[in-house]
């Protein structure tokens, strides 16, 4: 399997994410970081491609299969960060071109038709959900459900409900126990949490010399040992993270923001560690992963120029590494 480019830290294959992860070795990568293409959203263009099936079910199942195939690729202790967003039932032909490539007029006629069979006109599907729980269903621990907060949202006409301003973050292991660097992500402490545990008469050295007497006496001591035990090094990571979207001008519809996924790249692998982005798009994914030294390979059916053309001009900015390809 030759890439269709690489660097000393990664690789980048072009095709079908379904013909090429089976040919990557089992529990060759610590951590998957990806977000795959929403249904209903999009035509890239590509045959094969994912998103365009006529019900949420079929969307989902074949999703599934794309991380049931990941998952045999994962280490034991690795994890998946997902990020996905949802749809709404309706005829989405607004939503993709139906003129630039005919090859796939059918597909895109029956994407497009009516809302799916038990949904009604403007119904939320309740994707982010429904896959999360496909993926539980096959084995996957599904830990935490990330809301991911952007002050800047896509604006939107509508005047019969709320403007969209956040999606879903899916944190997910392969096992029980798994890989998480907690310490690289905590977060600074607040000036009000500081000021509390100045003026704490519970926190003193002499009281952090027998935590275990304090915190066994009452509830305030309890709290006093929790105090002593985070404060010092900050607090742990909250499940809300706001994030701006991040503009790119190149051609592609959606891109991860960077600071989306720096957190993923620092809490799910250590330096060395192989990050795994089935559905690699604009290379955001790579182009962190060089950032911080880690290894990374990408899949991709489409969008391999561009991300080339931005790997390659992050990757100046950060050595004079040479390119494989």
């Amino acid at each position: 399997m030759k890439p269709y480019y690489e660097t000393e830290l990664g690789r980048l294959f072009i095709g079908n994410v379904s013909d090429i992860i089976p040919q990557l070795p089992d529990e060759s990568v610590q951590c998957i970081i990806t977000s795959p293409p929403y249904w209903g959203l999009r035509d890239y263009g590509h045959d094969g491609q994912i998103g365009l099936e006529r019900t949420p079910e079929e969307y989902i199942e074949k999703v599934a299969r794309v991380f049931r195939e990941c998952r045999r690729a994962l280490r034991d202790d690795g994890t998946l960060w997902l990020n996905i967003g949802d749809s709404y039932a309706a005829s989405r032909s607004y939503q993709v071109t139906d003129n630039k490539h005919p090859g796939l007029q059918e597909q895109r006629n029956l994407a497009n038709s009516r809302p799916p069979e038990g949904l009604k006109q403007k119904d939320l599907v309740g994707i982010p959900w429904m896959l999360a729980f496909a993926l539980r269903a096959d084995g996957w621990y599904l830990r935490q459900d990330i809301i991911w907060h952007k002050p800047n949202p896509m604006p939107e006409s509508v005047t019969d409900r709320c403007t969209k301003a956040h999606e879903y973050l899916f944190l997910l292991s392969k096992n029980q126990k798994y890989f998480y660097d907690a310490e690289a992500v905590k977060e600074k402490n607040s000036s009000g949490a500081i000021e509390r545990f100045g003026k704490n008469p519970m926190i003193s050295v002499e009281n952090r010399k027998h935590e275990k007497d304090i915190s066994a006496k009452n509830n305030r001591a309890a709290k006093a040992k929790e105090f002593s035990t985070w404060l010092p090094n900050g607090r742990n990571k909250r499940s809300v993270w706001t994030v701006a979207t991040y503009p790119f001008k190149e051609a592609h519809f959606a891109t991860f923001p960077p600071k989306l996924i720096e957190p993923c790249i620092l809490a799910g692998t250590r330096p060395g560690d192989t990050i795994l982005d089935p559905f690699l798009g604009s290379g955001t994914t790579a182009v962190q992963a060089e950032k911080f030294g880690r290894k990374w390979i990408g899949i991709d059916l489409g969008y391999t120029a561009i991300s080339v053309k931005r790997i390659e001009s992050e990757r100046k900015q950060l050595s004079p590494w040479s390119v494989v390809a």
